[in-house]
């Protein structure tokens, strides 16, 4: 294996679109602002677990110091089946953009996360091809069940935000029995659960402070340069004819 080798040894590599990695940039600017952070949850139940949850993890980010919104997807249509301009589904992507990290709580539905947190996602837009608005925001993922403990849930959101481009964080809750877990006025009661929930919200908050401002930089990729780079060349040559 060579040691290390200069481009001109790349022959399949694009010049003006090949990076060396540079720690400068990846020093966050000091935003004054706290880190933004959406919670998405997935029930639209009158008592509803994932909601409670939410809520327990919305008073710990706070306390730590972010900015939270909570997104009810009450009224929130299918996807498709209301035009782009429908109130809910404005609101859901404006959060999407000013958020710099999220939330995403679901209860296990048939071994996987609700239709109703799902369908939060498929609203949100694909403009301009691969870039996605979630692109380089951090993630959390959070699961309820009825039985007993489950990872079902927690691992389709992680395969969702991988595929949404979002930076994932290690830690994850996983609730069972979650009717056992809240009292009834749906405030969390102490247990090793509510401890993870306060360890996923901690890590969520370092992971946002460490990824904002750079995010753009952190997924910036060979590839898109690359295509962005044809174009462009493509686009002088039409002007030039």
């Amino acid at each position: 294996m060579p040691k290390g080798c200069a481009l001109s040894d790349l022959s399949n590599i694009t010049d003006n679109a090949f990076e060396v990695p540079d720690f400068s940039k990846l020093t966050a600017p000091d935003l004054q602002h706290k880190p933004r952070i959406l919670m998405l949850y997935g029930s639209l139940r009158e008592r509803s677990y994932s909601r409670f949850l939410t809520f327990e993890g919305q008073r710990l980010l706070e306390a730590f110091g972010a900015e939270v919104r909570v997104f009810h997807a009450s009224g929130l249509p299918l996807p498709n089946d209301a035009p782009d301009t429908h109130p809910k589904v404005q609101e859901l992507r404006e959060a999407m953009l000013w958020s710099e990290g999220q939330v995403w709580t679901s209860p296990e539905r048939h071994g996987a996360m609700s239709a109703v947190l799902k369908s939060q996602i498929d609203w949100i837009p694909l403009p301009g091809g691969a870039i996605r608005p979630t692109q380089g925001r951090t993630l959390a993922v959070m699961q309820v069940s009825g039985g007993s403990q489950s990872f079902n849930a927690v691992n389709q959101m992680r395969i969702l935000g991988r595929w949404m481009r979002m930076v994932t964080i290690p830690n994850q809750s996983s609730v069972a029995k979650a009717f056992q877990e809240f009292d009834e006025a749906g405030r969390m009661k102490p247990s090793s659960y509510y401890d993870r929930i306060v360890d996923v919200m901690e890590e969520l908050v370092k992971f946002t402070l460490i990824n904002r401002g750079v995010a753009g930089y952190l997924t910036s990729r060979y590839s898109e340069r690359k295509e962005a780079a044809a174009k462009l060349e493509e686009r002088v040559g039409l002007k030039s004819i």
